[in-house]
């Protein structure tokens, strides 16, 4: 269990969430030290950090879109001036297009998040690319020639997917700090959370979907001007493993 997510863990998560939360953000044996690749080709390396250095966050929001969260998240995110990456879960994807041309007309990050949030660890790679491809369609139907630059995996399942997704040209993109948002604490709790979880360089998970997530955009509301104040800025994740 790698020592830094054991660090950032809120002390308020129970052990088996702390567990869990470390086990799904674990990189694949092997991908640490995929050799680099090319400056347009994405690698099967995990990102979980940000394009610079310093005191900056990158702000990821998965299992969207929601048609009452994501259109309050995007409206909060327009009122600080920040974009953040957004992994799409397929079938929403088909059930609002219309939020995600939202999410794209406002200029936020596009992720694919598979088509029906499966744990894909045991998958083979003609299975995963399958889905992955799917799920690129039904965003680009949504917003044609969409450019879709990462994917996540479910649950942080990643198994094979690493590798069909930097062939897809889609960067695997993980995170370093996970604030537990799916079962909703309260706001004061999230923004503490974020408050002593981040780090510089950092890639955030959170959610605009799958369940109320209210309390998430509020805390996103409160946090983005108290981290502003201190000298934190927002960017996109790293482009390449």
């Amino acid at each position: 269990m790698p020592p830094r997510l054991l660090d950032l863990m809120p002390k308020t998560v129970p052990p088996l969430a702390a567990i869990a939360l470390a086990a799904a953000a674990a990189v694949p044996a092997g991908l640490a030290t995929a050799a680099p690749a090319l400056a347009d080709q994405a690698t099967p390396a995990v990102v979980d950090s940000t394009r610079h250095d310093g005191n900056y966050l990158s702000l990821t929001f998965d299992d969207g879109p929601d048609p009452v969260n994501t259109p309050k998240l995007l409206a909060v995110l327009e009122k600080h001036h920040v974009k953040a990456t957004f992994c799409l879960w397929g079938d929403h994807v088909k059930q609002h297009p219309e939020i995600v041309r939202q999410i794209a007309d406002a200029g936020h990050t596009l992720c694919n998040h598979t088509m029906h949030h499966d744990d894909m660890s045991t998958w083979s790679t003609e299975a995963i690319r399958a889905d992955l491809e799917e799920t690129s369609a039904v965003i680009r139907e949504a917003v044609p020639n969409a450019t879709i630059n990462y994917f996540r995996a479910p649950y942080g399942s990643w198994g094979q997917t690493p590798e069909v997704a930097a062939d897809m040209g889609m960067q695997p993109l993980g995170w370093r700090l996970a604030i537990g948002d799916w079962e909703p604490p309260g706001t004061p709790e999230l923004v503490r959370r974020l408050r002593e979880g981040i780090t510089p360089g950092a890639v955030v998970l959170m959610h605009d979907g799958g369940g109320d997530r209210s309390q998430t955009v509020d805390a996103v509301d409160q946090i983005i001007p108290e981290l502003r104040s201190e000298g934190w800025r927002f960017d996109k994740p790293a482009r390449r493993g």
